[in-house]
């Protein structure tokens, strides 16, 4: 009986890893033997990276919010707390594009949060 080789299908999967490897340098790009492993070590990047990404762009707004917030008066910590208590759910992607383009819009909301603190320590000392 021959010896089936499965040439067809090995030979596809080689060629599929081969073009996912494109523009790898070195033998990375032109060697099985060494692209499949460069191209499961990048495949593993992509998927962790993808959250990494998340992650990078809440900082980058609560970085943008914090810098527009402190010229009237007010902390990001405080003003997101002032938001929570005055029922006002918008979040930080749009806040950080409202600092960014429409400083009155972005003022008015900081005004609606310092007075949604005032209102929760007066009730506090009331109680």
């Amino acid at each position: 009986m021959p010896r089936a080789t499965n040439a067809p299908s090995s030979r596809k999967r080689r060629k599929r890893t081969l073009a996912k490897a494109k523009g790898f340098r070195g033998f990375r790009s032109t060697h099985f033997r060494y692209a499949k492993d460069a191209v499961r070590k990048a495949m593993t990047y992509s998927y962790r990276d993808r959250k990494v990404r998340k992650r990078n762009f809440r900082n980058l707004w609560v970085q943008r919010i914090n810098a527009a917030a402190r010229p009237l008066g007010i902390t990001y910590s405080r003003m997101m707390e002032g938001l929570k208590f005055a029922g006002i759910e918008i979040d930080r992607k749009v806040l950080s594009h409202l600092a960014i383009t429409d400083d009155a819009a972005f003022a008015a909301i900081v005004n609606q949060a310092k007075e949604a603190i005032e209102r929760k320590t007066a009730q506090l000392k009331a109680a």
